[in-house]
């Protein structure tokens, strides 16, 4: 997920935001509840890894992994937050560490896969997250991740989790960093079924151009509207153009009044990235849908009473 920078806004909304309760979840809400690993689980392994899933997988009240796409060269869907090598995580082959001047010659759609793999995403760790295992890995396939999640769920008899897939795109990224919408989303619509998850799967995205299009394409794949702007519910959708499955905001962003409204619309509200057990429990208490959390080793304090 993108940082959120309106920090003059954030400081205007934290005091309307803020919950009078705080609310643990009883069994029959944790049953209901989407817990979503971000990332696989960012803050204990690399992000958007084969391992940072399987690690999510470990925490039985996961049911959805969040993760990020971008396209390679060869049109392949790589697992990536950004559609380039991050000069903050990855390390060329050679293992130097991949410069902030380099990154614009680093873009991944203007890279072939088997290009792509050879760099190191997670020796280097990530300073944001301490508590981050470094490792050497690589940046997966879409493929590569679904089928390591039917093995891990197999071979520990746990129910497949569904996919919160972002769609990484901005108008700026058209035929530079990333294919035109449609072409996006065609890609991840074949995907998807060719994968046998399709009834697994919600899509996600910032720019509304990819959404609209893979609404157009099959109205029946769920979709989430990923929001950061101060806009407000209804002036979003009325960008999006349709009323998405999921409403999908920064969770400093959510109060009372967005919940009912969201639910109102026939939307769920699913919030990123929380990983305070206070702001967790404050957001339940409000009646979000699901969390998304880099932490889901955190998961257990707000649900185990």
């Amino acid at each position: 997920m993108r940082q959120f920078y309106f920090l003059l806004l954030l400081l205007g909304l934290s005091a309307c935001s803020a919950p009078s309760t705080q609310q643990d979840m009883n069994a029959e809400q944790a049953a209901d509840f989407d817990w979503q690993g971000h990332r696989g689980a960012r803050g204990l392994l690399p992000e958007n890894t084969v391992p940072a899933f399987l690690k999510a997988l470990e925490f039985p009240q996961v049911k959805t992994l969040e993760l990020d796409l971008a396209v390679s060269q060869d049109s392949l869907l790589v697992v990536s937050h950004e559609p380039w090598m991050s000069h903050h995580i990855c390390s060329h082959p050679d293992g130097r560490p991949v410069t902030e001047a380099e990154e614009e010659e680093l873009l991944l759609f203007q890279m072939p896969y088997a290009q792509i793999k050879v760099y190191d995403c997670g020796t280097r760790g990530n300073s944001r997250f301490p508590e981050q295992t470094p490792m050497p890995v690589h940046k997966p396939l879409l493929s590569e991740v679904v089928q390591a999640v039917n093995a891990y769920c197999a071979e520990h008899n746990r129910p497949k989790p569904r996919y919160n897939i972002e769609i990484k795109h901005d108008p700026a990224y058209d035929n530079v960093k990333a294919p035109r919408p449609l072409t996006f989303a065609r890609l991840v619509l074949q995907e998807i079924e060719d994968l046998g998850i399709k009834n697994q799967t919600c899509v996600q995205s910032f720019d509304v151009r990819p959404l609209q299009e893979l609404h157009r394409l099959d109205p029946a794949v769920t979709t989430a509207l990923l929001v950061e702007n101060p806009n407000g519910v209804q002036v979003n959708l009325d960008a999006l153009g349709y009323t998405p499955d999921i409403y999908s905001p920064y969770y400093k962003m959510v109060t009372g009044n967005v919940v009912e409204t969201v639910h109102d619309l026939g939307m769920a509200i699913i919030p990123w990235t929380v990983n305070d057990t206070t702001a967790m429990k404050a957001l339940i208490g409000l009646g979000v849908d699901g969390i998304i959390t880099d932490y889901p080793n955190k998961i257990s304090a707000i649900t185990q009473n």
